[in-house]
């Protein structure tokens, strides 16, 4: 089936991000899993070479793109080289810390920020999720309280993408306890602020590249100037900013779907059992068949999803309904793919093994499955 949702600019930036990623990304993965960690210097080139921070207005340094093909792009590419722990980081930038900076941001706060994300120097994290409180943001227990002009925060994180990493933190805390949903506000925390303590780098069964963290705030003191966005109005901020993040979830699903199905159909016409390809038999060709007509489908409601949001017209629930169908899609094509590799796919050398402890993750953050299908059922009701 042709799919038309790109033109030709998009495939000219799409050689470029190929590039881009066979010299820089594709190899040095295997040694930042090993380590952990993803060397940041990576991403001062990425950002140089228009990877990501596009969407950064052109006179904060980056070239003001908001048409999210380009994001598209550069998800299908890094999943065809099966780099998640650098695709996750990546997304983090783009699809939540700087879709945040720059919508809610002011002028002072962008002139002092964004230039370092534009060019790669500064790396963000969005520190939502505790210990008690995570699809259920209401049970955020973290505080932030009044002291003269500046606010004093408390409180915990935990499971923080690049928190380990990051040089600025959004972090969501509780200003008003007798307001409600608009007792919630964000902050912007600076790395090395007095009380920022960051815990231990957490060990998780997939993305092992991709550092996650604890964090603790013991009564940091923020500056006036640290708030982001307004007053009171947290709540609606992480309301209204998840079809973004949710949308990024399904690009990435969709795209590492696509690319290990491919990988797979190629590993079938090649592997030999009782004298043929196992391709010719007729269960594996039904399995491929299978999976091939569900990510057709799933991809064409990702596309209109992003025509959608680049005409401001996606909506939470449309947004919600791809996260939770392309990200459960991925996880069911990447096991199937994994059978049909046999004793191979078990193995960590394979792309499959890596990409399907990798994928396991996808119907959790974001917003879990059930969360998903919670959120679009109140909507059919209402």
């Amino acid at each position: 089936m042709q799919r038309s949702l790109y033109d030709k600019e998009h495939e000219l930036y799409r050689e470029s991000v190929r590039a881009f990623l066979e010299r820089e990304v594709a190899p040095y993965q295997e040694q930042w899993d090993r380590d952990g960690m993803i060397d940041r210097s990576v991403f001062a080139r990425a950002a140089k070479s228009g990877i990501y921070a596009l969407e950064v207005p052109e006179q904060h340094g980056g070239s003001g793109e908001s048409d999210y093909r380009y994001r598209m792009v550069v998800c299908e590419e890094i999943a065809r080289i099966n780099a998640l722990s650098f695709a996750l980081t990546i997304a983090l930038q783009d699809d939540l810390v700087l879709h945040y900076l720059t919508d809610l941001m002011n002028d002072e706060q962008k002139n002092r920020w964004l230039p370092g994300f534009a060019s790669g120097d500064l790396i963000g994290a969005l520190a939502m999720t505790e210990p008690g409180a995570g699809s259920d943001l209401q049970g955020i227990k973290t505080t932030a309280r009044r002291d003269g002009d500046d606010w004093i925060l408390s409180g915990q994180k935990t499971f923080i993408s690049s928190g380990i990493m990051a040089d600025l933190v959004i972090v969501a805390a509780r200003t008003d306890p007798e307001a409600g949903s608009r007792g919630f506000s964000l902050f912007l925390v600076e790395r090395d602020m007095p009380g920022f303590v960051r815990g231990r780098k957490l060990e998780k069964m997939g993305l092992p590249g991709q550092d996650t963290a604890e964090l603790f705030f013991e009564d940091v003191r923020l500056p006036a100037g640290n708030l982001l966005g307004t007053e009171g109005r947290g709540l609606q901020h992480l309301m209204s900013h998840l079809p973004r993040e949710r949308l990024g979830v399904s690009a990435t699903a969709i795209a590492t779907a696509r690319a290990i199905f491919d990988m797979t159909r190629e590993y079938c016409t090649q592997r030999v059992a009782f004298g043929k390809p196992i391709s010719a038999l007729q269960h594996v060709r039904f399995e491929l068949a299978e999976m091939s007509t569900e990510i057709d489908i799933a991809e064409a409601y990702v596309d209109k999803s992003v025509v959608e949001y680049n005409a401001g017209r996606l909506t939470p629930t449309d947004a919600a309904k791809g996260k939770w169908f392309v990200s459960e899609l991925q996880k069911r094509v990447l096991d199937r793919c994994l059978q049909l590799h046999g004793g191979y796919g078990y193995m960590m050398e394979y792309p499959v093994a890596r990409a399907y402890v990798d994928t396991r993750i996808q119907t959790i953050y974001g917003g879990t499955t059930e969360i998903m299908k919670e959120l679009i059922g109140r909507e059919l009701a209402r």
